[in-house]
């Protein structure tokens, strides 16, 4: 076969990589079709690798084949973590992409033929974007595994300070621009970049690691477009913008399900803890409720309506949930689950969580669906949930999160809320939905919890 044949089916065989990419985003827009999607993104990733393989360029296989079997070595183990730990393995993969995206345009820098003004600027660029994602995702994934604080970290003139380092590293990609020729002011751009993605994800508390990783994803497909260009890989730079784009747009209905700007999210340290959630507020008492007297109230209801939480994800009860949705629809009783679009540490955290645990896909109702109903619902069933079901972002003005689109359980005719204590959650705020007369407290672990409501609705036969 002659090159330029060659060169014909390498490029047909990109374009149905690209194809099956678009369609990969297509079918994850549903819980339904979402295994296709994955199937359709891992055999167009494939696709694109081994045909780079048969590229003419590549001379020797020695150095792909080695660090191969070193990125299996890695990938492999991360991606039999627990479902719980989804969301800080997703942080790692975005950190490893954008790494290995400002790498490579590290050794185009130091190791290509001299770039022009042009290609310098996509070079500096790729490896500034590449370089923040990477530490930002790092930052990020420390957070979700409780590494790190999560609690926003932040002092006075911090934002100005942040954004003079990014200003920062772009004066001198500028100058590098100007003069390629400018060794030395490579690595201090690159460590500049490297410094403000820890300063970017540092000041961000744990209620908007959701926006944060789906940014994150955007930076990281964004890097990767620029990676094709430098390198004149066309399938790269569509797959990097089809996951830049679909990233960003992800954060933005993010915000908006939260009612916040991208500058609040990023900029507005929210999730510091109030000093109402600190002590400073005036004794409430609680109810509180057993197993025993929660599986009595359950089993007396014709409606139920469970939301669940990062508590859920945590305590990871998920399969004890299923389990507590089999015994009551055995008894009659109507089971729903309440989904809201920012509950736990990543978009779709508890549409995968509950999948997993293979409850049907049409028991997962959207916050949108759900609410109107809750005035008609006999029990609503909080399991870890906190912010997204606070009443304070419909009454109070002075909370930070008030006009936030919450879960309208406090309209149900009974409220039972998991939860190991009566901490405030990730927006660090107090919940007065825990003090009104209708609710009941369920103090303990969630998975122990549930399993002991289970245990006595299978009793009570």
């Amino acid at each position: 076969m002659n090159e330029l044949a060659l060169q014909q089916y390498l490029d047909f065989a990109y374009i149905v990589a690209v194809v099956l990419f678009v369609l990969s985003l297509k079918f994850l827009s549903s819980p339904v079709s979402a295994r296709w999607g994955v199937l359709a993104g891992e055999i167009g990733a494939a696709m694109a690798v081994v045909v780079t393989l048969f590229n003419p360029e590549v001379e020797q296989y020695k150095w792909i084949l080695i660090t191969l079997i070193i990125g299996a070595g890695v990938g492999v183990p991360l991606g039999l973590v627990h479902m719980t730990a989804v969301p800080q393995r997703t942080a790692l993969s975005h950190a490893f992409g954008a790494l290995s995206a400002a790498m490579i345009g590290i050794a185009e820098y130091y190791v290509g033929t001299a770039p022009t003004r042009f290609e310098m600027g996509e070079i500096a660029l790729e490896v500034i974007i590449g370089s923040l994602t990477f530490t930002g995702s790092l930052i990020a994934a420390g957070k979700l595994q409780e590494i790190l604080p999560q609690r926003p970290i932040v002092y006075r003139g911090q934002n100005i300070v942040s954004l003079s380092v990014l200003a920062g590293a772009l004066g001198l990609a500028i100058a590098l621009v100007v003069n390629p020729g400018h060794a030395l002011l490579f690595p201090i751009m690159v460590i500049v970049a490297l410094m403000f993605g820890v300063m970017l994800v540092t000041p961000i508390g744990g209620a908007d690691m959701p926006t944060v990783i789906s940014l994150l994803n955007s930076y990281a497909g964004v890097s990767a477009a620029l990676l094709g260009f430098v390198l004149n890989s066309k399938v790269l730079v569509v797959a990097g913008a089809l996951d830049g784009s679909s990233g960003f747009i992800l954060s933005v209905i993010m915000c908006k399900a939260m009612n916040r700007s991208f500058t609040n999210v990023m900029f507005g340290a929210f999730g510091q803890v109030q000093a109402s959630a600190a002590g400073v507020k005036e004794e409430r008492t609680v109810r509180s409720a057993t197993p025993e007297e929660s599986a009595g109230i359950l089993a007396a209801a014709d409606r139920v309506v469970i939301v669940p939480g990062y508590g859920m994800a945590v305590a990871q009860a998920q399969h004890k949930v299923r389990e507590l949705y089999d015994v009551l629809t055995k008894k009659g009783v109507d089971v729903r689950f309440a989904i809201h679009p920012v509950a736990g540490r990543m978009p779709g955290h508890m549409n995968v969580l509950l999948a997993e645990a293979d409850i049907p896909y049409d028991r997962l109702i959207e916050m949108d669906d759900i609410n109107g109903e809750f005035p008609q619902t006999d029990v609503a069933l909080i399991i870890g949930a906190n912010d997204v079901t606070n009443p304070a972002a419909r009454t109070d003005q002075s909370s930070p999160i008030f006009g936030m689109p919450i879960l309208d359980v406090d309209k149900a005719r009974t409220v039972m809320v998991i939860k190991r204590s009566m901490n405030p959650g990730f927006a660090g705020i107090d919940n007065p939905l825990y003090y009104m007369d209708k609710t009941l407290m369920l103090f303990g672990d969630a998975k122990s919890f549930v399993n002991s409501i289970v245990h006595e609705l299978s009793g009570a036969h």
